[in-house]
């Protein structure tokens, strides 16, 4: 399974992250926004799409840049989970969680502080490493 994430910068060292809704899978753990690639769709659609229903944010596909990717071990599901991770800067615009839980902007380290699911807890890992050089 195809799922596509953001790695949301404000250009002062913060990082946005979405913490999930209680009753949801891995609720309660913090991750980088995103969701499943529907059918049709390009992994850039569905990102501008999930970010649109999650956020509220119109995200611009030309200036996402691919970054990252995570998955799960095969056999750990009928369909492992394939993470693509996408980096872009905030432009300012409102944001607000629509579809439940809470965002918040933290710096790296806080990111690398926080109850996450294994595959954000590698992304960000990746991320901050490469960041960091």
């Amino acid at each position: 399974m195809c799922v596509v994430a953001l790695a949301l910068h404000d250009g002062k060292g913060r990082w946005l992250m979405h913490r999930r809704p209680e009753e949801k899978h891995h609720g309660g753990l913090w991750e980088f926004p995103g969701g499943k690639v529907e059918s049709r769709e390009n992994p850039a659609q569905a990102l501008v799409r999930e970010i649109s229903e999650e956020l509220g944010l119109t995200l611009d596909p030309r200036k996402l840049e691919p970054c990252r990717f995570a998955q799960e071990e095969p056999g750990e599901r009928e369909s492992p989970i394939v993470i693509l991770l996408y980096t872009c800067s905030w432009d300012g615009s409102a944001l607000a969680a629509l579809e439940g839980g809470e965002i918040g902007w933290f710096t790296p380290s806080a990111v690398l502080e926080l109850d996450m699911p294994p595959l954000d807890i590698a992304l960000a890992a990746g991320l901050f490493e490469k960041a960091s050089d």
